[in-house]
């Protein structure tokens, strides 16, 4: 398996929230064959092993998005732009200028631009406030409604995602694209599966891609009702402060390995299962980073309260400008999150658990 091949594969793959099927095809292509994989009534995406036991043994989930933050055409203005509103948070000021691809009616992706109103036509209060998602708009050419429905084929309800393609560049160790996050979590899941595969474990390995995290972890609610984990392993592409906060505030900095987070606004991570993760790195000196989040949340949000409670840690890959059009990331820092989720689930057995 090229695992640059697969993050550029998934990081490409056009997947707003609720419109993840390219994604599900490419990490079906880049899963290892041995695996079982199922899919949900919502399109969540399960990898089972054969070696695994289907439950004699503790369960173990995988757990990782597939969605991006994108956009979605609300209407057509009279004059062929396109109105639409955001799926999943982004800055406003973020928006306008940059290419865009919109699904048309019959399956094609059709380029465009974000667009907010010219300088030259703004007023000075205009000029100095930040811009509203309702005084802008995404451009495909046309310059009527019928001209944008009928000749451009686009409808209202059609998903649009950010037009950027998957760099690397080597000499630097430096990752470029878009859905980063959370398109490495799922790579990340897949390249576990990868090294465990043939592996007989102390326990029952699920690998689970969910839907709609972005605009709600509404996926991951139904996958640790169908996996339902005793405990439960999160990769998350996590916004990086290394360029945006003082020196000695930083716990999110790209090249000094994934980040483990204590709490965010929706979970205080599993204390014991944290320290256990976090001496384990410290043991096989995989390097890692330790962070308490003031907001933001992750698919451990839902699952460590399901079923009878879940312990749960969150593997954060670091990411720069995450929920932007462009994420700059380490591979390095992907390779030692794999490392580390492969050892925790190698050191993980039924006593261990009773532990947590």
């Amino acid at each position: 398996m090229n695992q640059l091949e697969m993050i550029a594969a998934l990081s490409n793959a056009n997947g707003a929230s609720g419109f993840e099927d390219e994604v599900l095809l490419a990490a079906r292509k880049h899963a290892p064959a041995s695996l079982t994989v199922t899919e949900d009534r919502m399109r969540n995406l399960y990898f089972r092993r054969p070696e695994d036991t289907h439950g004699k043994k503790p369960v173990v989930q995988l757990d990782a998005h597939t969605d991006e933050v994108g956009f979605m055409v609300q209407y057509i203005n009279p004059n062929g732009t396109l109105h639409f509103i955001t799926l999943g948070g982004i800055v406003n000021s973020n928006i306008p200028a940059h290419r865009v691809r919109v699904l048309t009616r019959t399956g094609e992706w059709i380029p465009g631009i974000t667009a907010a109103k010219p300088p030259h036509f703004m007023t000075d209060e205009e000029k100095h406030k930040m811009p509203d998602v309702s005084d802008m708009s995404i451009d495909i050419g046309a310059s009527s409604l019928a001209e944008a429905r009928d000749v451009y084929g686009v409808r209202v309800g059609a998903p649009v995602v950010p037009d950027v393609t998957f760099e690397y560049d080597e000499k630097h160790d430096t990752l470029i694209g878009k859905a980063f996050d959370c398109r490495l979590g799922c790579a990340g899941v897949l390249a576990t599966l990868h090294s465990i595969a043939g592996e007989d474990l102390a326990v029952d390995v699920v690998g689970a891609l969910s839907v709609q995290e972005e605009v709600g972890t509404r996926g991951a609610a139904v996958t640790a009702n169908t996996v339902k984990p005793d405990v439960a392993i999160v990769f998350e592409g996590c916004p990086a402060d290394d360029t945006v906060v003082e020196p000695c505030a930083v716990q999110t900095a790209i090249r000094k390995g994934p980040m483990l987070r204590h709490i965010d606004a929706r979970m205080i991570t599993h204390p014991r299962f944290q320290r256990f993760a976090l001496d384990l790195a410290e043991k096989l000196n995989i390097p890692c980073q330790e962070a308490v989040r003031t907001g933001g949340s992750t698919n451990g949000a839902p699952i460590h309260l399901s079923n009878a409670g879940v312990p749960c840690i969150v593997i954060g890959l670091p990411v720069r400008y995450i929920h932007s059009h462009y994420g700059i990331a380490s591979y390095a820092d992907f390779q030692n999150a794999v490392k580390l989720a492969n050892a925790i689930v190698h050191a993980l057995n039924a006593e261990v658990l009773k532990g947590f």
